[in-house]
């Protein structure tokens, strides 16, 4: 079994692990491999981003992790606040998907709360909570606006405020920017940052830009070509996230190196 190399800067923080994948392997139809001998260890509080060619089983380890199919061999497992290893559940997890897939007859509120209404919580505590999230992501006063009066950021942001309104501790985002322009891209990486520093929680994100992978994440999971694995890690040294960051020297080395490696 090949295992990753492990770029790291002389420090890291020591965090606990929240997420532990072992030695997981996905077969499709008896003999298409997507995944194989695939390990990651996901602390508590990182932003890990998975980058690697198309087709190298991103999107089915997310769907793996978030109990949508079952892995081949191997584990995933969710340690909680007491350490005790327990069964992945599902409603400890939000999910952004590539698309916001709204439901467009519904305002932007009840998209938002459609999870709490799904779990049976009272239509005025699930008000209540979506607006505190919608204020979260800057969509205060666009609670009454249905999907097709906002822009395709505006429709990401409320995808992403209906993934954190159940207050996950691990949320999946599959390459959710990637239908945008620049600007709008680049402005919801800094919206994604506040929400994550604020919330402290875990985020997994896959993406096929490395510039996008280097200035949001804390680690960066390189995949191969398939079957899929995670060929090298590289952990990201600790900076300020702001538009300068992405001009300095320290950004490009680390650009450099991640693409190097990609399909290796």
């Amino acid at each position: 079994m090949k295992t990753a190399e492990v770029i790291r800067p002389e420090t890291v923080n020591e965090r606990k692990t929240l997420l532990k994948i072992s030695n997981v392997s996905k077969v499709y139809n008896g003999e298409i491999v997507a995944l194989t001998d695939m390990n990651l260890d996901v602390k508590e509080g990182e932003f890990i981003s998975f980058v690697g060619p198309s087709g190298c089983g991103k999107s089915t380890i997310f769907k793996i992790i978030a109990g949508l199919s079952e892995p081949t061999t191997g584990t995933v497992e969710l340690t909680t606040q007491t350490s005790k290893k327990e069964s992945l559940d599902r409603t400890e997890i939000g999910f952004v998907f590539q698309h916001a897939t709204l439901l467009p007859w519904k305002s932007v509120l009840d998209n938002v709360t459609l999870p709490l209404e799904l779990k049976g919580v009272s239509k005025k505590e699930r008000q209540k909570q979506g607006l505190d999230v919608l204020e979260l992501v800057g969509l205060k006063g666009y609670e009454k606006s249905l999907p097709r009066q906002l822009s395709g950021g505006m429709q990401m942001r409320v995808s992403i405020a209906r993934a954190l309104v159940a207050k996950p501790k691990l949320l999946l985002m599959d390459e959710p920017f990637g239908a945008l322009d620049e600007i709008t891209r680049q402005n919801l990486h800094y919206e994604l940052l506040k929400i994550w520093k604020k919330t402290n929680m875990t985020v997994l994100f896959i993406t096929h830009n490395v510039f996008e992978s280097v200035f949001l994440s804390t680690k960066i999971a390189v995949m191969s070509a398939r079957p899929g694995r995670i060929s090298h890690e590289f952990e990201v040294p600790e900076y300020e996230r702001n538009e300068d960051f992405r001009s300095t020297a320290e950004f490009s080395q680390l650009v450099g190196q991640v693409s190097k490696n990609l399909g290796h």
